[in-house]
């Protein structure tokens, strides 16, 4: 061999690109489709859960969301830790509190933009309101005990849910798409229609407040502000229904 002889360089480990899957196609399938089919059960069978103590059906839907968490989790646990895909730890005390104050400043402007939104889709006019209260009846808790598991159900959801659509579905979608802004809009949507026990109004409102948990996850690169700020919005919705039973 000659001494002008290039020796080849050792070959370099390639870290993950941004389009990289998630998980295999076949699993995303799979959950968007249980999440459809839960979505038109849901809407079917609300009327018989209106009545008697909420309590077995909050441990159901807790119990469902777990589920739903840990399926994602067997999808994605050879190609991203979970820790990584809702964003990492907090370094300091400072970092925690910057993400209550951005849960804080997001939740107060989502509810402006889901406000204006329901006045021009005409949902404050007589008789509406009362409507969709008396839909989520089924839902509402009715005794302090009920309301007390009802928080539980709405962390279970802030934790779970935004794993599901802003850390999996939303990032896999990018990848499939090519494009982050598809990823975000597209599990906006699949949020909205697994939703469908709540009525098609609230499914559209749902959809946006998805479009908004996306984007404040996608400017933020981490799933902790939105985690907060859904778990507290459902707290406070289930709360408010109780005060208005």
């Amino acid at each position: 061999m000659s001494a002008d002889a290039q020796i080849p360089p050792e070959p370099q480990l390639v870290s993950p690109g941004r389009n990289r899957l998630l998980a295999p196609w076949w699993h995303t399938a799979i959950l968007i489709a249980v999440l459809l089919i839960a979505s038109v059960n849901g809407n079917r069978s609300k009327h018989l859960l209106s009545a008697g103590s909420k309590i077995p059906q909050y441990l159901w839907t807790m119990s469902w969301e777990w589920i739903l968490a840990g399926f994602v989790w067997l999808g994605i646990r050879k190609r991203i830790r979970l820790r990584d895909l809702i964003g990492g730890r907090w370094a300091t005390w400072e970092d925690f509190f910057l993400d209550v104050v951005y849960a804080g400043v997001f939740w107060g402007g989502a509810m402006f933009v889901l406000l204006v939104t329901a006045k021009l889709m005409r949902l404050d006019q007589d008789g509406k309101l009362e409507s969709m209260r008396k839909q989520l009846g089924f839902l509402t808790p009715g005794t302090n005990l009920e309301l007390a598991v009802w928080f539980c159900v709405s962390v279970t959801a802030g934790f779970c849910e935004e794993i599901i659509f802003r850390g999996y579905l939303q990032r896999q979608f990018a990848a499939i798409a090519n494009s982050m802004l598809a990823g975000v809009l597209l599990s906006a949507l699949v949020f909205g229609a697994s939703h469908g026990y709540e009525g098609a109004a609230r499914m559209i409102l749902i959809a946006i407040f998805g479009l908004m948990f996306g984007l404040l996850s996608w400017w933020r690169k981490s799933l902790r502000p939105g985690m907060m700020a859904h778990a507290w919005h459902d707290a406070l919705s289930g709360a408010i229904l109780r005060m208005l039973k």
